[in-house]
């Protein structure tokens, strides 16, 4: 019998299974990214300027993966991640920091949240503490120090970080510029409306969103679309065409 890094009825996989909410979570991943401290480590290597779509979903797939994958395989996916990170810090010649992988852990456990209720619904406290227990899991194998034990825990650390590990910088500046060049002005339009929906209080006063997000009545009408199996029109508008097929991949089937 397979066994698998998360359970098959879990919460998790249902956030992730689905194209939209990862989108949401890219969203939402996409603004912090720009935000903290330690991007520069991002442009170190030269990749995240000259295609972010493609490093922020290269960072998604792998987090979806892991979700996915079976123990064995999602544990050797997670070597591999620290493998690229031991590489880079090689060339560089110091370490990434410990609060730049704590930051990045606690944005998919935020986000996984944040997106799921802001299309499905409300989460359980049970269904909170098992987003966080699974990239809690992640961090340990990565042996990231300074984890919090318990969703509680997390929440409080996660408020600490956000008023400590981001500035809006010359980095956050050429990032939503790069944003913007590849994803065209509608599209990255949408994005924001993203953002301001989801991102914490913090990121959104240091982005300088405003409080209200268009999405908020755009989503009762796609909820709607969904129903009536006409999602897909929606989907060719607002998808970028070089990501059209990694985007829709995203789909899976979880029940």
């Amino acid at each position: 019998m397979k066994t698998y890094f998360v359970q098959q009825d879990s919460i998790v996989r249902k956030i992730w299974g689905n194209a939209d909410t990862v989108m949401f979570i890219f969203a939402g991943a996409a603004a912090e990214f720009a935000l903290n401290k330690a991007v520069d480590w991002l442009y170190f290597t030269g990749k995240l300027p000259k295609d972010p779509l493609g490093r922020l979903f290269s960072t998604v797939n792998y987090a979806k993966v892991i979700v996915f994958a079976e123990e064995k395989l999602a544990i050797q996916a997670i070597e591999q991640i620290n493998h690229i990170h031991q590489k880079v810090e090689e060339k560089r010649g110091y370490h990434i920091p410990d609060w730049a992988y704590r930051d990045v852990l606690f944005m998919l456990i935020d986000y996984s949240i944040r997106a799921y209720e802001s299309l499905e619904r409300k989460l359980t406290s049970a269904e909170k503490e098992e987003a966080f227990s699974v990239f809690n899991r992640v961090g340990k194998l990565m042996q990231v120090p300074g984890l919090p034990q318990s969703f509680e825990a997390w929440e409080i650390q996660r408020k600490q970080q956000l008023q400590e590990n981001f500035a809006y910088s010359e980095f956050t500046k050429d990032l939503f510029l790069q944003y913007k060049k590849h994803l065209g002005f509608f599209r990255y339009r949408l994005v924001l409306e993203a953002q301001i929906l989801l991102v914490p209080q913090p990121i959104k006063k240091l982005l300088g969103f405003r409080n209200f997000s268009i999405l908020t009545i755009i989503i009762p009408i796609y909820q709607l679309s969904r129903k009536l199996k006409i999602d897909s029109i929606f989907k060719e508008l607002i998808l970028p065409k070089t990501y059209k097929s990694e985007i829709k991949a995203l789909d899976r089937i979880t029940n």
